[in-house]
């Protein structure tokens, strides 16, 4: 019986260090899982990064073409006061020269 005990020791040594290593692997198989989550969750925040960003972008040509416009809009809108203004200073010399002739 004597033989049978060191014999039993390697065997639970042996269980021990089994168990441990399937502990460890465990682990690492749960730290390996949760890194490529966060790998997937990472690549879908990139990715809608991304389609913000081209929405904005979108929103960004949309906003600069409304600017040329409104320019141009503003570039006329100055040339119809120019001309209004030369009207009433010609009507108001025109009045202005008719009243001084009626006095």
């Amino acid at each position: 019986m004597a033989a049978a005990e060191p014999q039993a020791r390697f065997g639970q040594s042996v269980k021990g260090l089994l168990s441990e290593k399937v502990s460890a692997c465990t682990t690492d198989v749960i730290a390996l899982t949760k890194q490529i989550l966060k790998g997937s969750r990472s690549s879908e925040l990139l990715g809608q990064a991304a389609r913000n960003m081209v929405m904005q972008e979108d929103s960004i040509l949309h906003s600069e073409d409304s600017l040329r416009k409104m320019s141009i809009i503003t570039t006329h809108l100055q040339y119809q006061q120019e001309a209004i203004q030369k009207k009433v200073c010609m009507i108001i010399g025109r009045w202005s020269s008719t009243w001084k002739s009626v006095k």
